[in-house]
């Protein structure tokens, strides 16, 4: 019996660059070569692949035009992309992260880190396991529940109700963002943020105040201690969701330029 090969849409400007890449790759997937925009759409037209690698330099409509267009298009959007680039742009790297794609690549790549790319987001495990994890610190059940509600179909939600374990808790779990009340009753979440900032390896997770005084003063104390951001209660969900999926794609897009040797 044949065993049915993942398939993938490969699009890229450059013929030799298509042919180049679908050869290193074509013993594993099944691939589909897309010199442009409309090769792309008609392609989809006939299947629905398991991924898309994606160059971002595409001369009539570029990849990032072309990866805003998938996201936006509901047949299309969960369709996991991955971006090629020749260059390590911080610009375009946080751009696409944000808008939606799942991991970017530099080109000259060998296979081996190419495969480890792709397969990252086809294994269904490994690709659970890379979703981004949010700590919640707040003594308030009810908001420990709303905001799990709220963002568990994107984030592995872990719920602290005290802030006394939360440097071991944030060392075990490495959170991609950490979301802190400001009011508790044996510590205020100004003093949890600077307990937070002196952790080593984890001065840079961002922090998103939830707070029910949503005055200047605290919000000016709150960003001068290291706040990326605030939330004021009760939390408007798509409000909520638009700051963390902001706040994590810069932070997962300041990670993975420091892997590649371009700390900012």
């Amino acid at each position: 019996m044949e065993i049915l090969r993942k398939r993938i849409i490969l699009v890229d400007d450059v013929h030799f660059h298509l042919l180049n890449t679908k050869n290193r790759l074509k013993k594993h997937y099944e691939i589909f070569p897309a010199q442009s925009s409309e090769i792309l759409y008609d392609i989809l037209s006939n299947i629905i692949p398991d991924l898309i690698l994606l160059d971002i330099n595409i001369p009539e409509v570029d990849g990032i035009e072309i990866l805003k267009g998938l996201k936006e298009n509901v047949i299309y959007a969960e369709i996991p992309v991955i971006i090629f680039s020749n260059h390590k742009n911080e610009k375009n790297i946080r751009k696409v992260m944000s808008l939606g794609a799942v991991d970017f690549i530099t080109k000259p790549y060998d296979d081996s880190a190419l495969i480890e790319c792709i397969e990252k987001q086809l294994d269904p495990y490994k690709k659970e396991q890379d979703r981004p994890k949010v700590l919640v610190i707040d003594d308030s059940p009810t908001i420990l529940r709303e905001v799990n509600s709220v963002l568990r179909d994107q984030y592995i939600i872990f719920g602290l109700p005290t802030p006394e374990t939360a440097t071991e808790t944030i060392v075990k779990i490495a959170p991609d963002l950490i979301v802190l009340d400001y009011i508790m009753p044996e510590v205020s979440g100004f003093e949890v943020i600077q307990i937070i900032k002196k952790i080593q390896g984890y001065e840079d997770t961002p922090i998103i105040f939830l707070t029910a005084e949503g005055t200047i003063e605290n919000l000016s104390i709150a960003m001068s201690l290291g706040a990326n951001d605030f939330v004021v209660k009760p939390i408007k969900p798509e409000i909520f969701k638009e700051k963390v999926n902001h706040h994590i794609a810069n932070y997962r897009t300041l990670r993975q330029l420091r892997a590649y040797g371009e700390g900012i």
